[in-house]
């Protein structure tokens, strides 16, 4: 008797990988390249479901403010001229206050970066004879000029406002007695930098963060605290603002703008302390009275509604980045199995020739400018050459998917961003293509 044997229905999973497969190679990336990161994200699911949490966590935070501020088509139009009444704008700073849970916030696109958005809350509320403090070291290289460090017309410096900084320890946590040494009589304003910027040091927790402004808190109770929040908003449940600080501060064309605002800058916090950023910014008497949205309100709207779920995208590209390069053997900060902070990963590749590599992947996989070819080259604010690589829909936006490295030592590139994670992946991917195909790095043997 003869008996039939069933035919087996093929796997769908198994048809759409052969399908993914066959998509990537159109893509240019190998299969010894793509079976390597394959194999890595094995590891990541449980990471990336908690990411998901704090996302969804954070996009109903963020519904919860539009909704108690009766958001409402009316304030998507914006305004010309002065500004006067513009209930748009006025309505989002609202918004940002109840996100943050702070007194007041000014969210203006005439606020260009976030350089400005710093530069404008120091200037704003520091005076002559005051002293700026930084209990955690050197600030990015942007805010040198700024602070007078780089001496520079405009400067705080040039104003007679005095800096000193207290150094981290060698692990990268803060020395408390060498800050408690740093804060003197002249101490008005102590900053704090939340985020790596061009170093290979930790980002800050808002834990640790909220350990160290109590701590100086026992020191000098009335000394206003900053926080650069600029690349960790909406990384963690809670911000900065949450655990004592008197102003957070940040650009719209990282996190909260969620790859939508064109331009723009955030500061809230303090009432007084937001105030006098709006008389600098202004003009004494007038304040935040004025500013025109100029037609960009529902971009800065609609950007912050979807900026957790862009945030938690950029974070899985960031984890993604962090388990590859250390599979193959790179320092990474912070490791893949690190709780994150904020959305920049850096790699620490030890030549000008893997960083350049790096950055010319990431440059040929975006959606704008993918035939351009980036190189070291100087640029403003910056006291070394620097490769960026980032073609974005919003020039500079580092919220889309990009990376730069500073020509130095230890030749580390700083990778960021990825409206959704496909692209991130895709991103990653096509950067670590380069440097295999040039032979740059061995990938190992599974």
């Amino acid at each position: 008797m003869i008996t039939k044997t069933k035919e087996r229905k093929p796997d769908k999973n198994q048809k759409k990988d052969v399908v993914m497969d066959n998509f990537f190679k159109e893509f240019g990336i190998s299969d010894e390249v793509y079976a390597f990161a394959e194999k890595q994200l094995e590891d990541l699911k449980p990471r990336f479901e908690e990411i998901d949490r704090i996302a969804e966590y954070n996009q109903l935070k963020v519904l919860k403010a539009l909704q108690e501020s009766r958001v409402s088509e009316a304030c998507l139009m914006g305004t010309t001229g002065y500004g006067y009444d513009d209930i748009g704008r006025d309505r989002l700073e609202e918004v940002y206050s109840k996100i943050f849970h702070t007194e007041d916030a000014l969210v203006r696109p005439q606020i260009t970066c976030g350089t400005h958005a710093l530069a404008l809350a120091l200037m704003s509320n520091l005076r002559p004879g005051d002293e700026l403090l930084s209990p955690v070291g050197k600030p990015y290289d942007t805010l040198e000029k700024v602070i007078g460090i780089t001496p520079h017309p405009g400067s705080l410096a040039e104003y007679g406002i005095t800096y000193r900084q207290a150094d981290l320890l060698p692990d990268g946590t803060f020395d408390y007695e060498n800050i408690e040494k740093s804060i003197t009589e002249k101490t008005k304003l102590v900053t704090i930098q939340r985020s790596k910027g061009y170093q290979t040091r930790p980002s800050f927790s808002v834990s640790q963060i909220g350990e160290l402004i109590d701590f100086i808190r026992k020191i000098k109770p009335e000394v206003i605290i900053m926080v650069d929040n600029c690349y960790g908003e909406f990384t963690e449940t809670i911000e900065p603002s949450d655990v004592g600080a008197d102003m957070i501060v940040g650009s719209l064309i990282k996190n909260p703008g969620g790859g939508l605002a064109p331009i723009g800058g955030y500061i809230a916090g303090r009432k007084d302390c937001i105030e006098n950023a709006a008389y600098r910014l202004t003009s004494p008497g007038l304040g935040k009275e004025v500013g025109a949205s100029l037609g960009v309100l529902k971009d800065f709207y609609q950007g912050l509604f979807l900026s957790p779920t862009v945030t938690a995208s950029a974070e899985k590209g960031a984890i993604f980045a962090a388990k590859l390069y250390e599979s193959l053997g790179f320092d990474v900060i912070p490791h893949s199995d690190e709780v994150r902070h904020d959305i920049i990963q850096s790699v620490v590749l030890g030549s000008e020739e893997r960083v350049v590599a790096f950055c010319q992947g990431i440059q040929s996989a975006s959606p704008v400018d993918s035939m351009s070819m980036p190189y070291p080259d100087d640029m403003p604010g910056y006291d070394s050459k620097v490769i960026m690589a980032a073609g974005a829909f919003i020039s500079g936006s580092s919220i889309e998917l990009s990376a730069d490295a500073p020509i130095r030592e230890p030749y580390a590139v700083y990778f960021q961003g990825g409206l959704t994670w496909p692209h991130a992946k895709y991103g990653i991917l096509r950067a670590t293509e380069e440097l295999y195909t040039r032979g740059l790095i061995e990938l190992p043997q599974f």
